[in-house]
């Protein structure tokens, strides 16, 4: 009885609200009567308020949507963080020994295949190392693992004995590239500055190493690839530093530096070596490299400019003879041509000039290296040339 009453009062102040209204307008002395009746009133208000109803309800649903993915994420996350946990990882291998033993085969082909392009086969004595401090290493991880499901102690194992490996590789991929930077900072140079110059020019199709693209690489892995790949570029700077004398004659007629010019007796900068020798004394080149330029050079005479890369130059002046040609790719010791004292010179001698992004620089420090820094780029050097090292360059070129 209550409701109905409600009810009653609630349609009355509705009608009392919505009632017939008239309203009259005056143009060129004419009226003109415009009525709006209760019931088209009525009609608009409950348009208006339905529209109002139905957004509310589209921004509610939104907010609920929203928590719920909120709500996801949030599970996600944690379902993420606890992958890497022990539990988790006892599941993986309750799920499945076969994939497990897969993913652990592809680790130690990506383990294989690093050490094969930059180090190249490791002595036997290193995996006996390796054996017997993976039994006194075994993580926590790996026990747990063990006791847990004891068909799966092999893999576990391997696996331990692979992080244990990759980290010892890195360590040395680490002494060695500070061994390289070392020999490079003897010679004058900045080694930080050279191998960004060596890793600005890449490029080639994306081929990804894994199967599956969402496939991440280990972190020890990560850490791995990443030192192997700055001792690679040390490496190869220091490989392209020309280090080689260029004639086998020592007897030095002229230094780099500020000089007496022979021609007009004023001062002047000479910026270059020049090795006083007879005529048709063989000429070797200082590094390997590519030859950017061999024939005349205005005030240099016949003259051949090898390319090592990184900006480095080296320039052979005063020549008789030519025996290489433009774009030729050489090595170390290779003969270039013969001394001479053609264009600007008073005599048989060389002029070499070793020169860094087109600037000349001091030579002597490249000729007067010592024996440890000269084993060290004969180290790199053989690691270059290594059969399987140049297959793999080839394969990803």
């Amino acid at each position: 009885m209550h409701k109905q009453n409600t009810k009653q009062g609630l349609k009355a102040r509705l009608d009392h609200m919505f009632t017939d209204r008239e309203f009259f307008m005056r143009s060129h002395g004419q009226v003109r009567f415009l009525t709006l009746s209760a019931t088209l009133q009525k009609r608009v208000f409950y348009s208006v308020a339905a529209a109002l109803v139905a957004w509310m309800l589209i921004t509610l649903v939104m907010m609920v949507n929203q928590l719920t993915v909120s709500g996801e994420r949030m599970a996600l996350a944690q379902k993420e963080a606890q992958v890497n946990s022990t539990e988790s990882r006892v599941a993986s291998y309750k799920a499945s020994i076969e994939d497990v033993a897969a993913d652990l085969k592809q680790r130690q082909d990506v383990l294989d295949a690093m050490t094969e392009q930059f180090v190249g086969e490791q002595p036997a004595a290193a995996g006996a190392t390796a054996q017997k401090q993976n039994d006194e290493q075994i993580s926590e991880n790996t026990r747990k693992i063990s006791a847990a499901f004891p068909e799966a102690t092999q893999l576990a194992e391997l696996e331990a004995r692979q992080i244990l490996f990759a980290r010892r590789l890195t360590m040395a991929a680490n002494q060695r590239t500070d061994q390289a930077a070392a020999a490079i900072r003897k010679f004058g140079l900045n080694p930080d500055k050279l191998s960004k110059n060596s890793m600005e020019s890449m490029g080639g199709p994306f081929i990804p190493f894994f199967k599956d693209r969402n496939e991440q690489m280990h972190p020890t892995l990560e850490r791995l690839n990443l030192a192997l790949q700055r001792m690679d570029a040390l490496e190869k700077t220091l490989i392209a530093i020309p280090s080689g004398q260029p004639s086998s004659t020592g007897m030095v007629s002229s230094s780099y530096g500020y000089r007496r010019d022979p021609f007009t007796g004023g001062g002047a900068m000479h910026s270059g070596i020049d090795f006083k020798g007879p005529r048709g004394q063989p000429i070797l080149a200082a590094a390997g490299g590519k030859v950017t330029h061999a024939g005349w050079k205005s005030g240099y005479g016949k003259t051949v400019e090898i390319t090592h890369g990184n900006g480095l130059l080296t320039r052979y002046a005063h020549l008789s003879r030519i025996g290489v040609t433009n774009g030729q790719k050489i090595e170390q010791g290779i003969q270039l041509g013969a001394m001479g004292s053609t264009g600007r010179s008073t005599g048989s001698h060389l002029h070499f000039e070793v020169r860094l992004n087109g600037v000349a620089i001091n030579p002597r420090p490249f000729l007067e290296a010592n024996t440890d820094v000269l084993k060290i780029k004969a180290i790199a050097r053989q690691r270059a040339k290594s059969p399987k090292r140049a297959e793999s360059g080839t394969s990803r070129g």
